[in-house]
C-alpha cells in the first residue's frame, strides 16, 4: 500500500527526499498533503477536502478550548470551558452529521477592566456515521457533551453458517 501508510508522532511527520517512509527531517502536519490513493475512497472527498485543509484550525475556532474524551470504543465526551455561561446561554444542535456549540450572552455592564473572556462563541466537530449525542451537562464552568456510536444492527458484523453440499443456487 504505497502512498497510503503514514507514522505520525506528535503532530510531525518523519520525511526523507519527500517520502514519510524514510527517515529524515520534520513536516508541519498541517500543510502536509497525505497523497492518500483517492481512487479507492468512493464518496469520501469531503473528509479528504476537510483534512487537508487548514480551516479547521483559526484562530475563531480555538474559543472556547475543549477536550475531547475517550472512555472506551464507543463512548466519547467533548468538555468546552465555558466559565460564566449558564444553560441558557449555550445552544447544542446536531444537523447533517455536524455538532454545532453556540453561546452566547448579553452583558450591559460597563467594565473599567474586563479580563475574564466571556466572548460569544461557535464551535463545530463533524460526527463520524452512526455517533448520536446522547446528553450534555453543564458543571464549573464545564460543558460535557456525550456521544455514543450506536451500529444499527443491519449494520453489525454477522457469521455466516457454512453448510455442506452442494449450493442451493445450483441446484434451483
Amino acid at each position: 500500500m504505497t502512498g497510503s501508510t503514514i507514522e505520525c508522532l506528535r503532530g510531525s511527520m518523519e520525511t526523507k527526499n519527500n517520502n514519510p517512509r524514510l527517515s529524515g527531517g520534520k513536516v508541519n502536519m498541517q500543510t502536509y498533503s497525505f497523497g492518500v490513493p483517492r481512487q479507492f475512497f468512493i464518496g469520501f472527498e469531503n473528509l479528504f477536502n476537510q483534512l487537508e485543509s487548514n480551516s479547521w484550525k483559526t484562530e475563531t475556532n480555538m474559543y472556547p478550548p475543549h477536550n475531547v474524551i475517550k472512555i472506551d470504543d464507543d463512548n466519547y465526551i467533548i468538555e468546552l470551558a465555558v466559565a460564566g455561561f449558564k444553560p441558557d446561554d449555550i445552544e447544542i444542535e446536531v444537523k447533517d452529521s455536524t455538532l454545532s456549540i453556540t453561546g452566547g450572552k448579553k452583558d450591559d455592564r460597563q467594565y473599567t477592566h474586563k479580563g475574564i473572556s466571556s466572548r460569544n462563541f461557535f464551535k463545530s466537530f463533524t460526527l463520524a456515521e452512526f455517533v448520536e449525542v446522547t446528553g450534555s451537562t453543564l458543571e464549573n464552568g464545564i460543558l460535557s457533551i456525550d456521544l455514543k456510536h450506536i451500529i444499527p444492527e443491519d449494520k453489525k458484523p454477522k457469521k455466516i453458517k457454512i453448510s455442506s453440499g452442494k449450493s442451493q443456487q445450483l441446484n434451483g
